[in-house]
């Protein structure tokens, strides 16, 4: 399953790779978010969310879905500039339906993005839609899209005010902390794209990306398979520390294509006994299963929105969720008249790294 970016004809000099503040916050945001993705700074968002003043922290809580299972297309800037604030201000020249819009897709399996789909500020179908989906994540992101839909102006400023408060509170200090390592993987992928060119420069990215054997393709291993066009805007690749393990792209129709990669060193795996890694390794094999798995990544689901996604029968999800289940990889918590379905990090991280990666990617 892949995103392939169509990048025919396109010249070298619109491939870029830069750094972007407010993608790295978006990460760290994440984070915050989901910190059983991010086990290497689990310390850093607990120290976050201990620093946080209550009205700040129930604002994060309110508007992450954002950022939590997947990013708002506009939180990655395709020209990215050297200030979160030239970036927050890119972002409020953008209408209010391309927004909107943006801030209320979701990524549940394939569903995530329909081309030229109506907005929600305009469509009746497509607003019940976006409230619907808002409700199942639960009383505080349905009030936030209630609002948005309401009245944009006035939520799109609160989120910009948000984020600036995460600049006071956490992300200055943390963006002069990673800013030398990200300017370090700069310089290495601007060289390899200057002298051996896009080949080399991609490979240098990630093994999920690579170039077609016709040069006329990048291809992205993600859990949809989608089709993008680079044409007349370019691909940005943006460079991530908070990031990893997850390979972020922006491929929604009328968004220039972007990619945020990680950077930083995967954390060492623990060992777990033979009976254990067989178990799993079995319950793995079913690419079905492997299929949700990497839907549940991006955060909890109930078994009716996993059978939606994957146009498959509750009885056939729920088999493959308890052998998952059984093989320690899912939890099942319920929350009012659902059962919300948790992937497990640690546990694919004892399988490995590279299996951890594939599945959040």
């Amino acid at each position: 399953m892949t995103l392939r970016i169509d990048i025919s004809g396109l010249p070298s000099e619109r491939l870029r790779f830069a750094a972007s503040p407010l993608a790295e916050l978006t990460a760290m945001l994440h984070v915050l978010a989901e910190p059983g993705h991010h086990p290497q700074f689990a310390g850093w968002a607990g120290d976050v969310w201990a620093g946080l003043r209550p009205e700040s922290a129930e604002r994060l809580r309110e508007a992450e879905f954002l950022w939590r299972s997947s990013q708002a297309d506009f939180l990655l800037p395709a020209r990215p500039r050297p200030t979160l604030a030239e970036e927050l201000d890119d972002v409020d020249r953008i209408d209010d339906e391309t927004y909107v819009t943006a801030a209320l897709v979701t990524t549940c399996g394939s569903s995530r993005v329909h081309f030229a789909a109506p907005s929600p500020l305009t469509d009746a179908t497509a607003r019940e839609r976006a409230l619907d989906l808002a409700q199942a994540r639960g009383a505080l992101q349905e009030a936030f899209a209630e609002r948005l839909l309401a009245d944009p102006a006035a939520v799109r400023a609160r989120v910009r005010h948000t984020l600036e408060q995460c600049a006071e509170a956490f992300f200055d200090a943390a963006w002069a902390g990673v800013a030398v390592q990200l300017a370090t993987d700069l310089r290495v992928k601007n060289d390899l794209l200057k002298r051996h060119g896009i080949g080399p420069a991609l490979a240098s990215v990630s093994a999920a990306v690579t170039l077609a054997p016709d040069g006329d393709c990048i291809i992205v291993d993600k859990v949809q398979d989608k089709a993008t066009a680079a044409h007349g805007t370019g691909v940005t690749f943006i460079p991530s520390v908070f990031g990893r393990p997850h390979l972020v792209a922006v491929h929604a129709p009328g968004w220039q294509p972007v990619v945020q990669y990680p950077v930083a060193e995967p954390t060492p795996s623990e060992p777990v006994s033979l009976e254990t890694v067989t178990l799993r390794l079995e319950a793995l094999a079913h690419p079905v299963r492997l299929r949700l798995l990497r839907t549940l990544a991006r955060g909890p689901h109930t078994t009716s929105e996993l059978a939606h996604a994957w146009e498959l029968s509750r009885p056939e999800v729920s088999r493959h969720l308890a052998a998952l289940r059984r093989a320690g990889l899912l939890t099942a918590q319920r929350d009012g008249r659902y059962v919300r379905h948790t992937l497990k990090p640690a546990e694919l991280t004892a399988l490995g790294s590279d299996l951890l990666a594939a599945v959040l990617r």
